[in-house]
Order: C-alpha cells, then sequence, then structure tokens
C-alpha cells in the first residue's frame, strides 16, 4: 500500500477541522497531534476566524526584490555622493532627492549598498561587561572605605599635560595622596597605592568609577590592578555609571583641589607637585572641615591596622562551587564553558546559586556576573535574571494559562462545511 501524500494546506484544513464539534479539544493537544507550536497554532486559527479557508493558503513572500539592490546607475551615485561627502544614509538621501528622477531608496537600503561596497566599518561587538552598584557611600570609622580618582588633567606652563591622581579616606576626609603624574596608566597608580599603603596601611574597600585603572572592558568588569587589589585583600567598589554622586566627597574635594594648586596652573611639573605638596599639609593639618565639625582631618583619622606586606593571595570561598580559570580564560560548569576572560588565569573563581538554576559568579567579594544553567548561550550574564513565578495549578492537574480571545468567529459557509466535513 503506498504512502499517503499530503501538502501542507490539507494538514491546516484538517487541524482547523479539529475544532469543529461539539466536544473542543485543547489547543495544546491537537497541536501535539500535528507538530506544531500553540503560537503557529493560534495564527492559523485567527487567519481562519479572519478570511475562511482561503487564508489557510500559503502566502507569497513578502519581499519582491533582495534587500538593498538598486538600479546600478542610482548604486554608482550613492556612492559617488559617499566617496565626496563621507556623510550616512540619512543625508545622503536627502542629497538624492534633486539627483535621481526615480523611486528614492529607503535609508536602509542605502545602508545595505555602502556596507555592500565596503564603505561602512561594522561596529566593534563590546563584550557585556558587569557594571558596578555601589550606592550610597557607607563607612563608619577610618579606613573602611577609601575613595579614588584622577582629577580631570590639564596643562601647566611648559606644555606637559599634568593628571592628578587623588587618594581620600572616606571617613574622616584625610588626603592620602595627591600626586601629578603625566599618564592615568596602571603602573603609576599601583605605585602610589603601593606607598599609601606602606605608609597608612591597607583599607576594606576602595571605591572608584568603573574606568581605568580599576575598571576594565572584561567579562566582569576587573583590570589588572583591581585583580591585584583583592589578592592584597582589599575589595574594589565601583560606583553606578553616570551616578558620580556616589563619590561626592571626593568629586566636591577635586573642587577645592583646583582652586588652590591649578588656577592657575605652574609652570612645571615639579612646582605643581610642590604645589600639591603644600595644600595637602594644609588641608589634612591646618584647614578646618565643616563635615566635621571645623576641625581638620588629622584630627580624625588614624592609620589601619592592616599592615601592608606585599604578599599576593588567591581567595578563598565557602560555601560555593569553586572552579579554577584555565589559561585561555575559560571555565567549566555544569557540563558547559563559561568565558570569564584571561586576566583571571589560573585563579579560583565560585559559583554560588542564589535561584533555581541561576549562580552568582564571584572572585573574592567581587561579583562577575550571573550564570544560566539553562541558557541557549552560556556565558556570564551582567544583570541578574528576573524569574516570574510559576502559577498553582488548578484542582485536578493541568496548568494554567492566560490567552487573548481570537474574537467572533464568522458564519462558516456550506462549501465550507463540506470541506470541513462538518
Amino acid at each position: 500500500m503506498p504512502w499517503k501524500e499530503t501538502c501542507s494546506v490539507e494538514e491546516r484544513i484538517r487541524f482547523i477541522a479539529e475544532f469543529g464539534g461539539e466536544a473542543e479539544p485543547s489547543l495544546a493537544s491537537v497541536c501535539r497531534r500535528y507538530g506544531v507550536s500553540r503560537k503557529t497554532g493560534y495564527k492559523w486559527l485567527e487567519r481562519y476566524a479572519a478570511a475562511g479557508l482561503k487564508a489557510l493558503e500559503d502566502r507569497p513572500p513578502v519581499a519582491l526584490r533582495p534587500a538593498g539592490r538598486v538600479p546600478l546607475a542610482l548604486e554608482d551615485l550613492i556612492i559617488e555622493l559617499r566617496r565626496r561627502y563621507l556623510w550616512g544614509p540619512k543625508k545622503l538621501r536627502a542629497l538624492l532627492m534633486p539627483r535621481w528622477q526615480g523611486k528614492l531608496p529607503s535609508e536602509s537600503t542605502i545602508g545595505l549598498v555602502l556596507k555592500r561596497r565596503g564603505l561602512i566599518r561594522p561596529k566593534r561587538r563590546r563584550v557585556a561587561m558587569r557594571r558596578g552598584e555601589g550606592g550610597p557611600l557607607r563607612c563608619d570609622a577610618p579606613n573602611d572605605l577609601w575613595c579614588t580618582d584622577f582629577k580631570g588633567h590639564f596643562r601647566i606652563g611648559d606644555g606637559t599635560r599634568c593628571h592628578p591622581f587623588t587618594l581620600t579616606d572616606g571617613c574622616s576626609r584625610y588626603l592620602l595622596r595627591c600626586q601629578g603624574l603625566t599618564d592615568e596608566r596602571g603602573e603609576g597608580v599601583r605605585r602610589e597605592l603601593e606607598q599609601a599603603f606602606a605608609e597608612f596601611g591597607m583599607p576594606d574597600r576602595l571605591r572608584s568609577d568603573n574606568g581605568p585603572p580599576f575598571g576594565a572592558q572584561s567579562p566582569g568588569g576587573l583590570s589588572r590592578n583591581a585583580i591585584w587589589l583583592i589578592q592584597l585583600g582589599v575589595t574594589p567598589e565601583f560606583i553606578t555609571p553616570g551616578h558620580p554622586e556616589q563619590n561626592g566627597r571626593h568629586e566636591r574635594f577635586h573642587r577645592t583641589l583646583k582652586d588652590a594648586t591649578a588656577s592657575p596652573p605652574k609652570q612645571t611639573l615639579a612646582e605643581q607637585q610642590q604645589a600639591f605638596d603644600h595644600f595637602s599639609r594644609e588641608y589634612n593639618d591646618e584647614r578646618p572641615h565643616e563635615a566635621l565639625g571645623q576641625v581638620p582631618p588629622s584630627q580624625r583619622y588614624e592609620p589601619s591596622r592592616r599592615v601592608f606586606t606585599g604578599r599576593l593571595r588567591a581567595p578563598e570561598y565557602a560555601d560555593a562551587q569553586e572552579r579554577t580559570v584555565s589559561s585561555s580564560g575559560q571555565v567549566a560548569f555544569k557540563g558547559t564553558i563559561v568565558t570569564v576572560g584571561t586576566l583571571l588565569a589560573k585563579q579560583p573563581v565560585a559559583f554560588r546559586e542564589v535561584e533555581d538554576g541561576v549562580h552568582e559568579v564571584h572572585y573574592g567579594r567581587h561579583c562577575l556576573g550571573y550564570f544560566l544553567e539553562r541558557d541557549k548561550q552560556p556565558r556570564l550574564r551582567p544583570e541578574r535574571p528576573v524569574c516570574a513565578p510559576i502559577a498553582s495549578a488548578p484542582e485536578g492537574g493541568g496548568s494554567v494559562c492566560t490567552t487573548e480571545p481570537l474574537g467572533t468567529w464568522p458564519a462558516t459557509s456550506e462549501s465550507d462545511k463540506e470541506v470541513l466535513g462538518a
């Protein structure tokens, strides 16, 4: 006996006929029988409700021609205007209006033409990184939190750019470092931090913005300097992007520093540093601070009991699943490979389950991101996903789902009844 041949239209007619009887079956059971999703089932029910059996036939493709295809003369004109003005699709379309008599292409079509001819470079794909969530500044005692940043660079008399690196204690406002550097690279910052640690001890946390030298475009948002801090036992703390008020004490201090030392700038970097040093002594020991009850910061500050030894130690974890990052910056967890960045190569990271199938990934006390066991593309997500609660099932079992009504069904004609077998 030969196999019965069928087409998609006949299958759709049989699918609609399933709902013609008195005892209407559930949509889910019929969709399973025909091997389609409920979304597809609702689509064909809606089409039949709107236009009858004719709506069950295959529709022609919407596109009448391939995307981005225009007459050759028009394409040459677009390329000529682009090379002359270097403008984008919106402005090029405005230039085409008086120059082309036919139908003008859309802006997206002009963009496809430029891309096909190599005149538009694709945007570099940025790594999804976790940004800071510092929130309000919290510190109850000296050395609980240090604040750091670069005051905006400025040009001194001999033409050199001065980049003042500043470091203050968040609780006492004591100025720990004020050094004019020639750039904002991490090596100079680490050197200044080492000198501050050796002189005053180490803080518990260090607050900064999300940019260099502590933030980076990496999966966890950590730079080499931030990883170095974690290995020393200092937790880097990043403010929320676009909220400098979360480091407001330090930002306000920068205005005082500028008025006292850089208005106007000095002639050489050495003279500028002398001005910084003189200001530091006056600011810490003589200048009354309004937030401290009109006493200088030196009367509220005392060095940290945490002695700086320079020894680096990998973080240790409790109540978490620990994994070691490979030299390629990847880690295996739950049968999948997750990329955490080569800066953490040979370092231990922790996976801590925060809800069913969702794991918080840590390096030390810093959250790198979130890992989902059921993620189709395993990766570190910068934000914690919001899982909707599962509604309780009604008595007698079954599932609860809400759908929009399909509207009023059309009156079934006699010919349609004959086709559907009614």
